[in-house]
């Protein structure tokens, strides 16, 4: 920086600087203007920590253009409009499936995907440490519980878990509003 800018000037560049990389690591500060994920009941309180998952090898099953595995279709209903939605074969997919139906309000989340609370965890047994989300991923943040839809890329964050993928119009959906009202059901 040049020498003749103001200390204080500095200081608050410094500052910005700081809370912006700060704002996009997993141990970020919570921001009073954007919803910060939560338990969704207090039996989360006395579940075990989540441990550091073991990578497993399984038979490959039919993919996605994203190249992710997919194997089990759900219907997700946005706001009255339902769609399909893909699963990969992943324990924590299939746990997932085993919950449904579910009625959930979709929330906005750092401008990037909409999240929701989940009665329960979702196993995480063969997941990786964790995931590139890309837009319209399905996924799981074991941290903390949440469900979210990804409606913008993110980078890389330990903990999150993909369970499948939604279609673009789901995306473009989600990206127009603050919060959805979304239900969740095997496909028929």
């Amino acid at each position: 920086m040049p020498a003749a800018l103001p200390t204080r000037t500095r200081a608050a560049v410094t500052a910005a600087l700081l809370l912006s990389v700060t704002a996009c690591t997993q141990a970020s500060s919570p921001s009073t203007k954007t919803p910060q994920r939560t338990k969704a009941s207090s039996a989360l309180t006395t579940a075990p920590a989540p441990t550091t998952p073991q990578r497993t090898t399984a038979t490959p099953a039919p993919t996605t253009p994203s190249g992710r595995t997919t194997v089990n279709t759900i219907r997700l209903t946005i706001d009255g409009a339902p769609v399909d939605v893909t699963l990969n074969d992943s324990a924590a997919a299939r746990d997932f499936a085993e919950q449904l139906p579910l009625n959930l309000t979709l929330t906005d989340f750092h401008g990037t995907e909409k999240i929701a609370d989940l009665s329960r965890r979702l196993s995480t047994s063969g997941a990786p440490a964790g995931a590139d989300p890309r837009v319209g991923d399905l996924a799981y943040y074991a941290p903390w519980g949440n469900l979210a839809i990804y409606y913008r890329d993110a980078s890389y964050a330990y903990g999150v878990i993909i369970l499948g993928h939604v279609p673009e119009s789901v995306t473009e959906q989600l990206a127009a509003t603050d919060t959805a009202a979304v239900t969740i059901e095997p496909a028929s």
